[in-house]
């Protein structure tokens, strides 16, 4: 697939942790834009497991090969963060219809407040529909296989997690 010449997209999301569904959309996002922004976001109302500049590394970890996506942190709204980094168009994963209808509503709400801004909303790979950061978490808290949910470097992150929790 060849690249949109000049546009630069983010994708964004609290990434705790990346999957391999994330990383799914993430490489074919590369594949169709000059850049890819991975922006991971610093969400306080949500408990996480991993520091968000653990979920930086992370995420930087795992796409490391890919030489056309970089990794920063964010808080606020995607729209400022957008307009702030020179994007252009907001990239977002939909696994189902109850992901498709949250995704549309966002999208809409941020057409409201970016005009200027495009939504394109990507099906993961089949392989990787059923997969969710809220189940892997708890997969990996029970004991169970998380592999080739996460790319290993988090897999290891993860383990290292469980195992020191009471």
């Amino acid at each position: 697939m060849s690249q949109a010449k000049n546009i630069r997209a983010a994708y964004t999301g609290t990434f705790d942790p990346i999957t391999n569904g994330h990383a799914d959309v993430i490489r074919r996002a590369a594949g169709m834009f000059a850049e890819v922004v991975v922006a991971v976001a610093n969400n306080t109302s949500k408990k996480s497991i991993f520091e968000p500049e653990e979920r930086k590394w992370l995420a930087e970890q795992a796409l490391s090969d890919l030489p056309n996506v970089t990794v920063m942190g964010t808080s606020g709204l995607v729209v400022d963060f957008a307009r702030a980094n020179g994007v252009s168009v907001l990239v977002r994963g939909v696994r189902g219809v109850g992901d498709y209808e949250y995704e549309r509503q966002m999208a809409v709400m941020n057409r409201h407040l970016a005009p200027e801004i495009e939504t394109v909303l990507l099906a993961p790979s089949p392989q990787y529909a059923h997969i969710s950061s809220t189940l892997v978490r708890e997969i990996a808290f029970l004991g169970g296989n998380i592999s080739g949910l996460v790319p290993s470097i988090v897999a290891e992150k993860l383990a290292e997690k469980t195992n020191h929790r009471e």
